[in-house]
């Protein structure tokens, strides 16, 4: 019997493996790390790439990857922790990971998608452009106060309208301290602005 992926809302069982695929990247400081329990309290924010182990879709689920989104005001929200199983890769699972991510965002009036990312051309090839840090919500600035990549951030900041002509309010007035070394597109040289 041939295996079966689909694209569908994590469930319990899901948190310790989303764990472990999401901290075995933390560990090599490409994501941060996430507990199952952080994860299960907020399981109907997440979606998985499932595996099953033939086509009726009955039996041998195994969680291969997922994202969160993440609500970061009314109108944005954030694709969070995205990870799939090294086996899984390439797979497009990924990609179909973040267009569900969209789609709840949609649902849930989302008028923006947002993510940190260390592989800009990842989120590019799904309607993201790149932003500076400071475009993205006070939200994500406090999170990322917390975060130990904080004094020399190496993330891009990427932003998806979902919908037309966003209204989004602008953070500019507030003096909120930036990473020292977060990434704007001035100081990626050479690295075009779309």
């Amino acid at each position: 019997m041939e295996c079966m992926t689909r694209i569908e809302p994590a469930q319990e069982q899901d948190a310790p493996v989303l764990a472990d695929l999401v901290n075995c990247h933390a560990e090599r400081n490409v994501m941060l790390y996430r507990d199952a329990q952080s994860i299960r309290d907020a399981l109907d924010r997440w979606v998985v790439a499932a595996s099953y182990a033939d086509a009726s879709l009955r039996s041998g689920r195994r969680a291969m990857g997922g994202a969160s989104l993440m609500h970061l005001t009314p109108e944005l929200a954030e694709v969070r922790s995205l990870v799939i199983a090294t086996e899984a890769q390439g797979q497009g699972l990924g990609q179909a990971v973040v267009q569900a991510i969209a789609k709840k965002g949609q649902e849930l009036g989302y008028q923006q998608l947002c993510a940190l990312t260390l592989v800009p051309g990842f989120f590019v090839q799904l309607g993201f452009r790149r932003v500076d840090m400071e475009n993205i919500s006070p939200k994500v600035w406090v999170d990322c106060a917390h975060c130990p990549k904080y004094e020399h951030c190496d993330e891009y900041a990427m932003i998806r309208d979902l919908v037309p002509n966003p209204v989004i309010r602008d953070y500019s007035h507030l003096k909120v301290k930036m990473p020292v070394r977060a990434l704007t597109l001035e100081s990626v040289a050479g690295s075009p602005v779309l």
